[in-house]
């Protein structure tokens, strides 16, 4: 069987050859073909049947809509992921309407770029794989099935149960544009992540929290199945004021459903908020209620030299030094350090009030 043919358009080099050594590093086989222009890739693919065309949107001459159009009419099974650095609805409606897979802007995200062409060409997925583990095909299917008759009932683009790995063990539907839904999952889960700490804060028995957003593509439900699983809804007004609290009541009861699979399968943990071991760099938060709230002392270096020897200039300290040890008679354990008391003696502590320095606590020779 012939590797998939892969055409690559842009008038800017640099952004042909990220994508064409991006795509070499997948590992799958592939033919990939680089076209500086609309007319340069027709001619391309005159010659060979083309799988997947990547084009920039704005290509100089034929635009890559015209492109994409001209090459499928020789080959209707074409795919089409688009490059553009337009950010305008329209355009990218214009897009999606022509029948493109993806919609990427400049700079390319090169991980949800190479999912895409995984996806678009059926080959195995290895930069956004499903998730694997101890279910059955069984299991699956009746997880695929569940969220599908949800789907359906609420009126819904689409229905996901999203491992915290932020992979995916179970969908059904289709997000209006999945260009970047590596890099939509994966923030999504984020915020699952710092929702599970927030229960944890406030010490909830159950994970009992949602997450909204509003417009756009979609409106977009998340809500926690248990301490490692979310069930992510996407659709039109799912979110607005009529449909939320009948949407939220939904998910919640296929939640359970979904819960009893998962602990069948012996990969839900338990839906209680378990305590969360204090990390390290929070150490210094709990060790701030055993410091004084006076402000540590400074230690003024001139000061302490121009107090000793009768407020003398020390010239020498070396001599000093020397001069201090045969004073008290006492030899340091460590030649750079004298204790407070032996500088108590020696004259080197500061009049009264001038809280230079500590009450405790050795002083080093500088």
């Amino acid at each position: 069987m012939a590797a998939p043919c892969v055409l690559l358009v842009d008038d800017q080099k640099d952004i042909v050859r990220l994508l064409h050594s991006s795509l070499q590093t997948l590992g799958h086989q592939l033919d990939l073909v680089d076209a500086p222009s609309g007319e340069e890739a027709l001619l391309e693919a005159s010659r060979r049947k083309i799988d997947l065309l990547v084009a920039d949107y704005l290509l100089p001459g034929i635009s890559g809509v015209e492109l994409m159009h001209k090459i499928r009419a020789r080959n209707a099974e074409l795919k089409v992921i688009f490059i553009s650095g337009m950010t305008e609805r329209k355009a990218r409606a214009e897009m999606l309407g022509a029948g493109a897979v993806a919609i990427f802007d400049k700079p390319i995200p090169l991980a949800d770029f190479l999912d895409a062409v995984e996806r678009s060409l059926g080959l195995v997925r290895t930069i956004f794989p499903p998730e694997t583990g101890k279910e059955s095909e069984e299991h699956r299917q009746t997880l695929s099935e569940l969220l599908s008759g949800f789907r359906q009932k609420v009126k819904a683009d689409a229905v996901f149960l999203i491992s915290d790995r932020a992979r995916v063990l179970a969908r059904a539907g289709d997000l209006y544009d999945s260009s970047m839904e590596v890099s939509m999952l994966s923030a999504l889960m984020a915020i699952y992540s710092a929702g599970l700490k927030v229960s944890r804060f406030i010490r909830q028995e159950r994970l009992d929290s949602y997450h909204v957003f509003r417009g756009g593509d979609h409106d977009l439900i998340l809500i926690p199945v248990d301490a490692s699983h979310a069930l992510l809804l996407a659709g039109k007004e799912l979110a607005n004021s009529e449909r939320m609290l009948q949407t939220v009541e939904g998910m919640l009861f296929v939640r359970g459903d979904v819960e009893n699979i998962l602990q069948s399968l012996g990969v839900s943990p338990p839906h209680m908020v378990t305590e969360a071991p204090v990390p390290a760099s929070d150490a210094s938060e709990a060790a701030i209620m055993f410091e004084s709230d006076e402000p540590e002392p400074e230690v003024d270096v001139d000061a302490l030299f121009a107090s000793a020897s009768d407020k003398k200039k020390v010239d020498d300290l070396d001599a000093f030094w020397n001069d201090a040890v045969e004073k008290t008679g006492n030899i340091p354990t460590n030649p750079d350090v004298i204790t407070y008391d032996e500088a108590r003696k020696l004259g080197l502590t500061p009049g009264k009030g001038t809280g230079r320095l500590p009450s405790t606590g050795p002083l080093k020779k500088k």
